[in-house]
């Protein structure tokens, strides 16, 4: 439920309560709000203010929104936070990763049920013992409606971290021996892909006792050789979006099953 008052702005994402639905894509790109929104039923801006973008729709005839929350952990919690406290409760990250696994090819989608807390924000939420794991409900509905549409599914754990440059140009960085041997210990551990935002959601999430789950392109290779046209085409946002919707229904129709049961 709504914490703020009914006509309180949150300070960064310009949104008041009764202006998004309980479920929420979040994207980090502003750009890729409106893709989103778009196939929506119904959808109209709400809001623009720094990177946060939020478009308000329906699905099956659910209210859901989609709010940008820029690049990294920081910016993503505060999302977070803020949509919480005017009534959302369901999040589905939706964006792009870095493969980490030589089986798993560019344009594989991969729904991420846990995250490596490589990344400083959720520290400021809870001991880095505590895990940082997706809700189970969210993950089997992004799972269940990608596959329904003959998509690539990998599930699995990514690695979120605070540099990008870290990641794809460790060897000039002064500590490039700590950085090389821990991203060769998240590939042995299985990680599938590296990103930057899921951990610390799934960390607020768990605080603030709210769902969590994220849907990711694989792009590139484990080892950084160049993709091929085809591997480029195959990542393409138009494979991306229409699974992240499929699974947001998934997720409304098990919804609305598991209350009919409870009535």
């Amino acid at each position: 439920m709504p914490t703020s008052a009914p006509d309180e702005r949150q300070h960064h994402i310009q949104v008041a309560p009764g202006e998004v639905g309980r479920y929420v894509f979040l994207p980090g790109d502003p750009g890729r709000c409106e893709p989103i929104a778009r196939l929506f039923d119904d959808p109209k801006l709400v809001a623009s203010n720094r990177e946060y973008v939020t478009w308000t729709g329906y699905l099956d005839g659910e209210k859901v929104s989609v709010t940008s929350t820029g690049i990294g952990c920081p910016s993503a919690a505060i999302a977070m936070e803020e949509l919480v406290k005017i009534g959302a409760d369901t999040f589905v990250r939706v964006g792009t990763s870095g493969s980490m696994q030589p089986d798993v090819l560019p344009g594989t989608l991969g729904v991420i049920q846990g995250a490596i807390r490589d990344e400083g924000t959720s520290s400021h939420y809870l001991p880095i013992e505590f895990p940082a794991v997706a809700d189970i409900d969210v993950t089997r509905a992004l799972a269940a409606g990608a596959r329904s549409l003959g998509k690539a599914v990998r599930v699995g754990i990514s690695q979120s971290k605070d540099s990008f440059y870290g990641q794809h140009e460790p060897g000039r960085m002064p500590v490039a021996n700590r950085l090389k041997d821990r991203w060769a210990a998240w590939m042995a551990g299985g990680a599938i892909c590296s990103e930057m935002e899921a951990a610390a959601l799934y960390i607020v999430a768990a605080t603030l006792r709210v769902r969590a789950g994220g849907i990711m392109m694989i792009l590139g290779h484990h080892d950084m050789a160049p993709m091929t046209p085809e591997e480029e085409a195959a990542g393409s946002l138009d494979n991306l979006l229409p699974a992240a919707i499929a699974g947001m229904r998934e997720l409304i129709a098990r919804d609305r099953e598991a209350a009919g049961r409870a009535a």
